[in-house]
């Protein structure tokens, strides 16, 4: 029997892992962590949302410059897939009211135990804390372990090594050196879903770890409705990471970066005009917005925060302020705070069986790959979509 050796032991390794076991191929799985899914069970401490319900065209669409490559990926193992998936290993899933998708149990653990009893059953031998080192000079793979170094030379490999960013989780990026040395290329890495830092005034820390809801976040031509979090550094939270490719690209371009923010976006400027003409009797400029026009004391602080002094009593500056309150942006946090990261293998270095097409009999799935997504569990779907064409494509290629 023909023998895969898989590194990396989060969703895409243990996906590619079922994969090549339904085909009937011998599965080694190796991880640098003592239990395998660690990064996984980390993520749905808060609830693991696995997908997203929304239509496919739609869904597509959230990968960027790389949705073609995706979709191709989607094709074999979709959101529908995914639940399916679920349901057969006995996690029911719900939708929830934003349209993600979320085991009923909320909690990634039963689902990660059931995964590996039936992985397990079907064969799979798992090792742990050991640590992929590259390649020797004759090809074999290299593993730190704790009884000290040892190669294993398997009839084809897998790498499911993740990105870069939460680096104590195992996905630090140490792999990149080890590839590009072998003439893959591989691009820069780059945090995605991350927080922004802004020049924030002392008044507006105070606020640090509110939530800032039912606003719209605009960087250049693109605009988003959502909530983010207001942190002592700047901004985070889904509304931020669904507009931090933009973000970054921004900045990346133009160290002047600004962005606005629209603190009522359902209603339009005359409408606030007219509400904030309204006599105040006696109300101090802080009360008169609240019962005027409802801002929360987190929004009336970054209004504040964008407004002139001087404006204060400009009932049509602070209107325009409300809609399009604007502030400098600095830089992204560092890459190791990222929920996820841009950059990572070239998907045109892979054939249409996830194999590096300069480097015969290994392939490649999951956040190592370049291709980036927002949060909402379309960089999940990936994951296990990218796991299961690569262990599919490594046993054509290893029955071939």
């Amino acid at each position: 029997m023909k023998t895969l050796c898989i590194i990396g032991a989060g969703p895409a390794g243990l996906m590619a892992a079922e994969a090549a076991l339904s085909q009937g191929i011998a599965v080694d799985l190796y991880d640098a962590m003592p239990t395998p899914g660690r990064k996984f069970l980390l993520a749905g401490v808060g609830g693991l949302n696995l997908t997203h319900a929304e239509p496919r065209a739609r869904f597509e669409t959230r990968y960027f410059e790389r949705t073609p490559e995706i979709t191709r990926l989607l094709d074999g193992f979709d959101a529908d897939a995914l639940r399916a998936w679920a349901h057969g290993l006995g996690i029911e899933t719900f939708i929830g009211s934003s349209m993600r998708v979320f085991p009923t149990g909320m909690k990634a653990a039963p689902l990660l135990r059931a995964w590996l009893k039936r992985l397990r059953a079907g064969g799979l031998n798992v090792h742990v804390r050991q640590r992929w080192l590259g390649f020797n000079n004759a090809g074999a793979l290299r593993f730190a372990a704790p009884e000290g170094e040892r190669t294993v030379k398997p009839d084809a490999a897998l790498l499911a090594l993740g990105g870069a960013s939460w680096a104590r989780l195992g996905s630090d990026g140490a792999w990149v050196p080890w590839l590009r040395e072998r003439g893959i290329a591989v691009h820069t890495f780059a945090p995605a879903n991350c927080g922004f830092e802004v020049h924030w005034r002392e008044p507006l820390k105070r606020f640090a770890g509110a939530p800032v809801k039912a606003v719209a976040l605009r960087i250049g031509d693109l605009s988003r409705r959502g909530e983010f979090i207001l942190t002592e550094y700047g901004i985070e939270g889904s509304l931020v990471y669904a507009l931090s490719k933009a973000i970054r690209e921004s900045l990346k371009h133009n160290p002047n970066t600004t962005f606005e923010l629209d603190l009522k976006p359902d209603w339009d400027q005359a409408t606030l005009e007219a509400k904030l003409l309204q006599p105040r009797n006696g109300a101090s400029f802080a009360n008169h917005l609240r019962r005027r026009v409802n801002l929360s004391g987190v929004q009336l602080a970054l209004l504040n925060e964008a407004l002139p002094a001087e404006s204060r009593g400009d009932a049509r500056a602070i209107a325009q302020t409300i809609k399009a309150a604007r502030f400098a942006l600095i830089r992204p946090r560092p890459l190791d705070e990222a929920i996820s990261s841009a950059g990572g293998v070239a998907m045109e270095a892979l054939d249409e069986n996830q194999m590096l097409r300069d480097l015969p009999g290994v392939f490649c799935a999951g956040e190592m790959l370049d291709w980036e997504a927002p949060t909402g569990g379309y960089l999940l779907t990936a994951c296990f979509a990218s796991g299961w064409a690569a262990g599919l494509g490594a046993a054509r290629w290893l029955k071939a």
